[in-house]
């Protein structure tokens, strides 16, 4: 399994930026797929997921700004993000886990058994 990620960049406040995701190789249609971030000094942090059926949960500190979605047959996944502040920068990540509970509310960053990819990096200035 592999995921990358693309769309990542530099804005300032109150701006926009659309994250994707492209995922190669066998997952189970189930699986929990979720967008983790991790900024500089700090712990990873689960931002939005989306399971099986579509049901999507947030992080409380992104609802209503980030959208995610899932494209393809769940081999793209997208992450929109409006109204962005410093706050957001980090490297996020896309993930898939066989743990369903990645995607409970609030959604976790992934288990040991997830696969992610190696990122990108959002920078939001003021």
């Amino acid at each position: 399994v592999q995921l990358v990620e693309s769309g990542g960049g530099s804005v300032q406040a109150g701006g926009s930026l659309a994250l994707s995701c492209a995922l190669t190789g066998d997952v189970y249609s189930r699986y929990c797929m979720v967008w983790f971030r991790q900024a500089a000094g700090k712990e990873r942090e689960g931002v939005a997921s989306i399971d099986g059926d579509g049901n999507t949960n947030y992080a409380d500190s992104v609802k209503g700004r980030f959208t995610i979605s899932q494209a393809n047959g769940r081999t793209t996944l997208n992450l929109d993000m409006k109204a962005l502040k410093p706050e957001d920068t980090a490297v996020y990540f896309c993930a898939v886990d066989p743990v369903l509970q990645t995607c409970s509310a609030p959604p976790s960053a992934p288990t040991a058994l997830g696969y992610w990819g190696p990122g990108t990096q959002v920078n939001v200035s003021s």
